[in-house]
């Protein structure tokens, strides 16, 4: 008999061993969450675009005639005065001429040689011409003070003077022509070997000089090449005079006034840079996203306001992150932007209640980097879920992680 209660106890332990392991497997388990206790502190709204720096006057030097330029002696960031030679432009040599070309300039030279021969002879006929009339003249004179002719034939003597002394102006006017002709086609006949001795320095080179002192920025036509007018040379700027452009959202840029504040970071220096907003420009312009999606943009200028020893390293074009500072709030409510999400139309955070988590719908005003300013909805103390998972849900049981 005792025997028998034995094993039915036994039995029963059995049963309520199992009942307890299955109760154990099935009853829910608290979610590990990590929680930030809600506290009082500042907001500061940026909005955050990378942006360049650049010279505030750069001058770019270009070709002022088409020509042959000499290869520059200057490099990137050497430092030129004002006034200084760059290099010089040189007129561009003819084309060597064929066989056929040349014969045919050479044949030009000869009949415009002909040609001023002809006129060498045209003028000794006049002047022999005007030479005999004046004699006439002189005659025509003294007959008719014996009237021996009539004044009209004395007055035709005079016309055909004149008439002669026309004719040589003319003569010698069309020598002086048939002389630049010559000179034309001679020059026509040059080579490019010959032009390299017929004139001078002065004559032959145009001086490309800096307008204002400062250094090198960059230069496009390096080497000795044949360059048009108005080509671009090099640019010319002083270092020193640095200022910041940055293209926003035109929806960011109607925030920004001048005289806004900002900062600039990521600039390879270990100090954050302090800046101020000088200008936003009054048009924009399109300009297309990394993703393909056309945005408006506007070029908004800074001034650094640091002193210059502060960032004597930066350099024109340099990349820098800019973050302009449109509002900042102190002592107000902020909760951990992690530990916000959406839902439906509102904001939403979930709340440690006594291992209990609880959804609250929030009313928030700025926005941050890190924070959202709290107008409604939390209190200051509670503890709010950070980066909350899909396992949690209003009234789930957690437990918070051990740090």
């Amino acid at each position: 008999m005792f025997s028998i209660w034995i094993k039915r106890l036994g039995l029963l332990t059995i049963i309520l061993a199992i009942g307890a392991g299955g109760y154990l497997m099935i009853r829910p388990q608290p979610v590990s969450v990590d929680v930030v206790e809600i506290v009082r502190g500042d907001i500061e709204t940026t909005v955050d675009e990378e942006g360049k720096t650049r010279v505030k006057d750069v001058y770019r030097i270009s070709a002022p005639m088409t020509g042959k330029l000499e290869r520059l002696s200057v490099k990137v960031g050497d430092y030129l005065a004002a006034g200084e030679r760059i290099a010089r432009i040189r007129s561009v040599d003819p084309p060597i001429r064929d066989l056929r070309t040349r014969r045919e300039l050479a044949a030009a030279t000869k009949a415009a040689r002909a040609m001023v021969l002809l006129s060498g002879a045209e003028i000794a006929k006049a002047n022999s011409s005007l030479s005999f009339a004046r004699s006439d003249l002189e005659r025509a004179k003294r007959l008719v003070k014996s009237k021996t002719i009539t004044v009209r034939r004395l007055e035709q003597a005079e016309l055909e003077v004149a008439v002669k002394e026309a004719l040589v102006t003319e003569a010698n006017a069309n020598l002086e022509l048939r002389r630049r002709q010559l000179e034309s086609a001679q020059a026509r006949q040059l080579q490019p070997i010959d032009l390299s001795t017929a004139v001078t320095e002065d004559q032959c080179c145009v001086a490309l000089v800096t307008p204002v002192a400062g250094s090198v920025l960059q230069l496009f036509a390096e080497s000795e090449r044949v360059v048009l007018a108005g080509s671009h040379i090099l640019d010319v700027g002083n270092i020193k005079d640095l200022e910041i452009v940055v293209d926003l959202l035109s929806a960011d840029a109607v925030t920004i006034t001048a005289g806004t504040q900002a900062r600039i970071e990521d600039w390879g220096g270990k100090e954050i840079l302090n800046a101020r907003v000088r200008s936003v420009d009054p048009a924009g312009f399109t300009k297309i996203s990394a993703l393909g999606i056309e945005e408006q943009r506007v070029n908004v200028i800074l001034d650094i306001t640091d002193p210059k020893k502060a960032w004597e390293k930066l350099g024109h074009s340099y990349r820098v992150t800019v973050r302009v500072i449109t509002s900042h709030k102190t002592d107000v409510l902020r909760i951990p932007i992690s530990a916000l999400f959406r839902v439906e139309n509102n904001w939403a955070s979930y709340v440690d209640e006594n291992g209990t988590s609880t959804l609250k719908l929030l009313k928030l005003g700025n926005f941050s980097l890190t924070h959202a300013e709290v107008l409604s909805g939390l209190e200051q103390g509670e503890k709010v879920i950070v980066f909350p998972s899909d396992q949690i849900t209003d009234g789930s049981m957690i437990e918070i992680r051990s740090k």
